[in-house]
């Protein structure tokens, strides 16, 4: 095999190898935001659980049952590592008549802060 062939074989295979890495890239992209997506709903339910579950405990009710997305930003945890932390508003009433805000906050899977807000207490009436 002359010089010549040996030069036309080896840029064929380098082009046709070059052609597979926007392949690659576009895989490797659409495989991250798979990712991004399904641990997103994974962190939506669990800032429902916290949500309805402190609204349970105060004694709220959590309006139309579910959670809003208000920030998404890559932090580190206590161990260093890179996470994502989100944050997502709710609302809930004490009286059936008003809509209050709230909110949770996750870092990963993990609730570090959950706000009701002040609200007063539900009127206790006893009957005597």
């Amino acid at each position: 095999m002359g010089y010549n062939a040996r030069n036309a074989i080896a840029s064929r295979i380098y082009r046709n190898a070059a052609m597979f890495g926007p392949e690659i890239i576009g895989i490797i992209l659409l495989g991250a935001l798979a990712w991004l997506w399904y641990d997103s709903l994974k962190a939506r339910e669990a800032a429902v659980r916290t949500a309805r579950a402190a609204c349970v405990a105060e004694g709220l009710m959590l309006l139309d049952d579910t959670v809003a997305i208000s920030n998404l930003k890559p932090v580190r945890d206590d161990d260093g590592r890179l996470t994502l932390q989100r944050a997502y508003d709710f609302e809930f009433s004490d009286t059936g008549n008003n809509r209050l805000p709230g909110s949770v906050v996750l870092r990963g899977h993990r609730v570090i802060l959950l706000n009701v807000g002040s609200h007063a207490a539900p009127e206790v009436r006893t009957l005597h």
